[in-house]
C-alpha cells in the first residue's frame, strides 16, 4: 500500500471523526493514530526509544563546546 493511500484514509478517518463526533473525537483519532504510527515503527524496527530517551555522551553535549571556547573579551 502507498503512503498516498495510507495519508487518504487517515484524512477520511479524521474527517468522519471530526464530523461525527466533533473536536474531541477528531483529537482522540488523532492521537491513537499517532500512537499506531509509532509502535508500528518500533516493532518494524525503523525506531529505536533509547534514541530519544537515552544519555548522550559527553562528546556530543553541546554544554561542553561551549565550555572549551575562550570568552570574548
Amino acid at each position: 500500500m502507498s503512503l498516498s493511500v495510507v495519508g487518504l484514509a487517515v484524512g477520511i478517518a479524521l474527517g468522519f471523526a471530526g464530523y461525527f463526533g466533533g473536536f474531541g473525537a477528531f483529537v482522540v483519532v488523532a492521537a491513537l493514530g499517532l500512537i499506531g504510527l509509532l509502535l508500528g515503527k518500533y516493532l518494524e524496527g525503523d525506531l529505536d526509544p533509547g534514541e530519544f530517551f537515552g544519555r548522550r555522551d559527553r562528546d556530543d553535549d553541546r554544554e561542553d563546546r561551549f565550555r572549551s571556547r575562550p570568552r570574548p573579551r
